[in-house]
Order: structure tokens, then C-alpha cells, then sequence
């Protein structure tokens, strides 16, 4: 990927308990909680756990022993830049499990959603400029006619919804998946959000990848001038990708009963980056309905989310969705829905040019040398039989279907008509009659 340099404007970190935008009983009973789950006893290690910087974590800690609920062990760890020990009183312990029963949430403080709403502007996915060239370095492995990049970029630029339709096997996941890496920059995912004392759990490894943790130096009670809040771990622009499997449900906050915490759903864990909904019409939801799920955040640049109360609030809706489809969208939409979707491309198989090129691309990249008579065999004889439709996976398949059969007879790798026919049939399933 070409990481582009990063113009977002960071997060600051809290200068004040204030800052957090927290209530300090929210505050206090994550540190207690967070105490007793993990029994932690230096305000360094809180400090980190709780995301916060170590000069307010002590305040916290002051706090929490002015109430009782903290006592000094008296112990100076000299492991540990001779810090003082803490541990939970009685009291703290008691008010540790009655703040457990109302949530089981404790670690990072969460970022209250008015603040990340702000954090959103700052690094919105329609803020990136993206030129020719950062696009067709990013689809480099990919043969792709001049005309498309043309339609591409300013959709892309756009920072609004794209519908790639065809036929399949022509590379609409890993034009998705290049528009991904075009964006190349980084943004600030909290790990966690608050919302009218409800905590979201938004950053997940398996949708974000870290690029670098801002740590507090233990030894230092004094923050540094270039900190950001590390209650957001600065990533790459998050992607997201379903495909049949995507349900309107993985669209709606997902609430854990036993920890009385909530999940963001999908849409609000790629804000900032891109949503790929593969293979829309294989879904067990219509593809009408899904997209209408979608109208409102598409128009508005805000979505609506539920608690389990039945309150609803907005959080934004900063995301890049990508449909694809290899029906034709006058199959699977009415018109209402398709003036939803910003921009319509089509991606159509190569012709004959392109795909000779991407057929030696492959082979030369699988190490397979390539046979001139093999090759006329393909365009002259079997390609007629299927009106010379190219798609850009039969060069892979082919190809692979070959080397599975020079390995299984112990041959060198080669190409010949002979193994052209049996790769061949394994592409296509002739219609006939199965005797029962």
C-alpha cells in the first residue's frame, strides 16, 4: 500500500478531567472497576489501561481516596520509578461490583459521541483528495481499460456511493479492494463511545489495523506537547467487507445483555474509510431493502441507531459504500433507489487485447512458460464456443488448472492445446441429463 502522509488533525488529549467530556462518577467508577478486574495498583498502569494521561489518573486516584474508596498501601515500588501503591478499601471494592452489575465495561475511557462527532470532521473520507496517479499506482496490479479510471477517480474523490455492476469474475472485489488502498492515509478510531451513560465499543482488531499507540511516559507526571487522546488508536482507513452473508440486523447497535455494553454495528466501525457490500442480490434480504436501510445515511451523512430503552440518536455517517453486483441494477432496484446511489459503473470483462496481457502476466508470475500454439488453440477454438466473452479470472484459472496437472504427472510446467481442452472443462458444467 502507498501510505500517503497524513493531513488529519489529531484528537487532543484531555488537559482536564473536564475534558473527557465524562461525568467524573463515570470516571471514578471505570478507574474502580478497572482496578478490581485487573488489579492494578500503580497509577502508570491505570493510567495506560485507562487511556488517559498519567497527571489525570492521579486526580482521579485523589478523588477516589478523598471518597474512601482507594487507600495508599504505602509500598514504593522501586521497580517502578519508586511510585506509590494503591488498592480498593472495602467501600471501593463493594462500589467496584455495584458499578459491575449496572456494566461490566471498564478499560479505556469511552469518548463521549458529541467529541467524535467533531473528530469526524476532521478526517472525513470526502476531505481526500485523490489524483490519477495515487489511483493507478493502487490498481497497478490490475489491467484495467483508461476509460474506467475515468469514471473511478471522481467517484472515489467523491466520498459518495458507488455501484460497480457485470458480469462476474471480472475484478469488481479488487477494484474495491485498490479504491481501499488508494485512500492510503490514517485516521483516529476510538476504542470506545459514550452516549447517555451507554458505552459502544467501536475499534476492533479484525476491521482496524493499528499504526502506532501514543504511550504516557510513566516516570512523568507532565504531558508531552505532541500527545494525542489515546482514547483513539490512530489506523489506516478502516474497510469493511460482507457479502451474502451481510443481514439488516448487522446494521443496528448489537447489545451484550450479560456485560450491558453495546457493539457498534458495521457502518459506524468503517466511519472514515469504506463499506464493500460483495455481491449484493446474494443476500437473503432483497437488495431494495437493503439499500433503503441505507437511504437516509446516504442522503444525510447521519445514521439512526436504538437502545435497548428504544431511544434513538444520530451518529455520523462518514463512509465510502461500494455495492456490487453482478446483476443488472434495473433487476434489483427501482428507480427510487438508484438515484440513492451517486455513481454506476460498469465493469465489463477485457477485450481480447487485455486479456492476452493479463494471460501472460499471470503465467509469467505462476512461472509458466507460455506456447504459442496453446494460445491460438484458446482464442481460435475454445473462446468462439462462448461468443469470445473474456472475463479477467480465467486467466488465473486456467493457468492453475494446468499447473495442477503438470504437477499431478510429474511434468515441467507447460502449456499445450491438450491441457488447454482440460482446463477448459473444468471452467464450464455442460447442460445435461443425470440418470438417476
Amino acid at each position: 500500500m502507498n501510505m500517503q502522509t497524513s493531513n488529519v488533525i489529531a484528537p487532543p488529549s484531555p488537559r482536564t478531567l473536564a475534558e473527557t467530556g465524562l461525568s467524573l462518577v463515570m470516571l471514578r467508577d471505570i478507574l474502580i472497576k478497572t482496578m478490581f478486574r485487573m488489579n492494578l495498583d500503580l497509577v502508570s498502569q491505570i493510567a495506560q489501561i485507562l487511556c488517559l494521561p498519567v497527571q489525570l489518573t492521579q486526580e482521579l486516584v485523589d478523588m477516589a481516596r478523598s471518597q474512601r474508596l482507594i487507600e495508599a498501601t504505602g509500598t514504593l515500588h522501586a521497580t517502578s520509578g519508586n511510585e506509590m501503591g494503591y488498592q480498593l478499601t472495602d467501600a471501593g471494592k463493594a462500589r467496584a461490583l455495584d458499578a459491575l452489575s449496572q456494566s461490566e465495561y471498564y478499560g479505556a475511557m469511552p469518548v463521549p459521541l458529541d467529541h467524535y462527532k467533531q473528530q469526524v470532521t476532521r478526517q472525513s473520507v470526502r476531505n481526500i483528495k485523490l489524483t490519477r496517479a495515487q489511483l493507478t499506482s493502487a490498481m497497478g496490479h490490475l489491467i484495467l481499460p483508461d476509460e474506467l479510471l475515468d469514471h473511478l477517480g471522481p467517484a472515489v474523490s467523491s466520498g459518495r456511493s458507488i455501484l460497480m455492476y457485470g458480469p462476474p469474475g471480472n475484478g469488481k472485489s479488487s477494484i474495491s479492494n485498490g479504491i481501499r488502498d488508494a485512500l492510503g492515509d490514517r485516521i483516529y478510531v476510538p476504542r470506545a463511545l459514550e452516549y447517555s451513560g451507554q458505552v459502544i465499543t467501536v475499534y476492533d482488531p479484525i476491521v482496524h489495523r493499528a499504526a502506532e499507540a501514543a504511550v504516557d511516559d510513566p516516570t512523568s507526571l507532565r504531558r508531552t506537547s505532541n500527545r494525542f487522546d489515546n482514547r483513539y488508536v490512530w489506523c489506516e482507513r478502516p474497510t469493511v467487507i460482507t457479502g451474502g452473508e451481510l443481514t439488516l440486523d448487522m446494521l443496528d447497535l448489537t447489545y451484550n445483555p450479560v456485560a450491558r455494553t453495546y457493539q457498534a454495528p458495521l457502518q459506524l466501525k468503517s466511519t472514515g474509510g469504506i463499506f464493500i457490500v460483495d455481491d449484493l442480490g446474494r443476500q437473503a434480504e432483497p437488495p431494495q431493502k437493503l439499500v433503503n436501510r441505507w437511504i437516509v445515511p446516504l442522503e444525510e451523512s447521519r445514521d439512526i441507531l436504538a437502545l435497548q430503552s428504544g431511544e434513538k440518536f444520530t451518529v455520523p455517517f462518514d463512509t465510502l459504500v461500494i455495492f456490487s453486483t453482478n446483476f443488472h441494477p434495473n433487476e434489483i432496484f427501482d428507480g427510487a433507489a438508484l438515484r440513492r446511489i451517486f455513481f454506476k459503473i460498469k465493469i465489463d470483462g477485457p477485450n481480447q487485447e487485455n486479456f492476452l496481457k493479463i494471460f501472460a502476466m499471470v503465467a509469467k508470475k505462476r512461472k509458466m512458460p507460455l506456447d504459442e500454439s496453446a494460445l491460438l488453440h484458446l482464442m481460435k477454438v475454445k473462446f468462439p464456443t462462448i461468443e469470445n466473452r473474456y472475463a479477467n479470472y480465467m486467466p488465473v484459472y486456467l493457468i492453475d488448472q494446468m499447473i495442477s496437472v503438470c504437477e499431478f504427472e510429474g511434468l515441467p510446467y507447460q502449456m499445450s492445446p491438450a491441457l488447454i481442452d482440460r482446463a477448459w472443462a473444468n471452467m464450464f458444467v455442460r447442460d445435461e441429463v443425470i440418470a438417476k
